[in-house]
């Protein structure tokens, strides 16, 4: 009796499943729990070793290729264990084909996402360029990738024996069929493509359209542009939109300009004003917020007589960009300018009107 269940035993331990015995499933088993071991380790130690080391030159380069590589880099261990089991294993017929194919396609697929990984980096190297932004780089990255992996599809569908001819023949009749019902979003990806090439405005500048939307663009999609307004809300803008409407891109702006009118009461004599124009003229020509406009001089001049006031108007240029130092610049001059009027012993005017009523007496 116990001989017979220890046959049985042997029995089932030597068949296992279709034929595979236990042994050789358990010794698969310790194959694919090393590989994901070797894995692991390949990424903590060997990748993170020579990231440390990248993280000591100049470039960041070299950092970013290492992160790009640090998942198709782990996959190699676990392509070469499974490569390592179906040596192992007594597959035959379709099951080993199948097996076989199987690591092939783990294999295309470790090299081509290795290729994709690295299209942002190595683009991200000719970005020093006048004529490659960085929206321009993301642009030909997110483009090369889906190129890639449509010849890495290809060779995947080459592995099972599917002929490629007959379905690009249907996605051609299929494409012609989606251009029809989807002309608006071919618009907005050539309208993207214009955007970048003409340089119109990149991520990170403050640009308002026509329409009136004021904010920070964030990214350039295929086919719309997202915006963050002031109040942080974004908006999605469609490329076409863009393309076709007036955009001053606020970032590009050589200088910004000041140009007020300031209105004087008119008992201010004109020494008074003579005077006053030359402490607002000599702050703005020492100060280091303002700069020289090769095009326009900075002055302060009495430039009208106006119905209740006489109009001094002053224009000068700053090289600050940013809005919070812009602002914090005029407030500097608006004091500098009540200062100046208070110490020359003028007031500022303000609409008014003067009324004479003509006393006739009695008739």
């Amino acid at each position: 009796m116990i001989n017979e269940f220890w046959n049985l035993v042997v029995e089932t331990w030597e068949q296992g499943i279709r034929g595979i015995g236990i042994d050789n499933i358990i010794i698969c088993l310790g194959i694919l729990i090393g590989s994901l071991v070797a894995r692991s380790l390949m990424n903590t130690y060997l990748l993170d070793k020579i990231a440390s080391f990248t993280e000591k030159s100049e470039t960041t380069l070299d950092d970013e290729i290492i992160e790009s590589l640090r998942g198709p880099f782990g996959l190699i261990p676990v392509a070469f264990g499974l490569y390592l089991i179906t040596s192992y294993l007594p597959f035959t017929g379709s099951l080993d084909l199948l097996a076989t194919n199987l690591v092939k396609m783990l294999v295309i697929y470790t090299i081509f996402s290795a290729l994709a990984n690295l299209t942002k980096p190595l683009l991200n190297l000719l970005s020093d360029n006048s004529w490659l932004t960085p929206a321009m780089t993301t642009w030909l990255s997110r483009v090369a990738g889906v190129l890639i992996w449509i010849v890495g599809i290809t060779m995947m569908l080459d592995i099972w024996g599917i002929e490629i001819g007959p379905i690009i023949a249907g996605l051609g009749l299929f494409s012609v069929a989606v251009a029809l019902g989807a002309q608006d979003m071919f618009k907005n990806i050539i309208a993207g493509i214009f955007i970048l090439s003409e340089k119109r405005f990149q991520p990170g500048d403050r640009i308002r359209i026509s329409n009136g939307l004021h904010g920070i663009v964030e990214s350039i999609g295929f086919r719309s542009t997202q915006v963050r307004l002031l109040d942080t809300s974004p908006v999605f803008v469609p490329n076409t939109d863009l393309s076709d409407s007036q955009v001053i891109n606020h970032q590009d702006m050589s200088y910004r300009r000041i140009f007020w009118t300031i209105n004087l009461v008119y008992s201010t004599k004109a020494e008074q004003l003579e005077n006053i124009c030359k402490d607002i003229e000599n702050y703005i020509n020492n100060s280091d917020n303002f700069v020289q406009n090769p095009g326009q001089e900075n002055f302060v001049r009495v430039t009208e007589l106006g119905s209740s006031s006489i109009d001094l108007t002053i224009l000068c240029y700053m090289s600050v960009i940013d809005y919070t130092q812009f602002s914090q610049v005029k407030q500097e001059l608006i004091f500098n300018i009540m200062s100046a009027v208070e110490n020359h012993n003028s007031d500022f005017a303000f609409p008014s009107r003067s009324i004479y009523i003509e006393n006739q007496g009695p008739e």
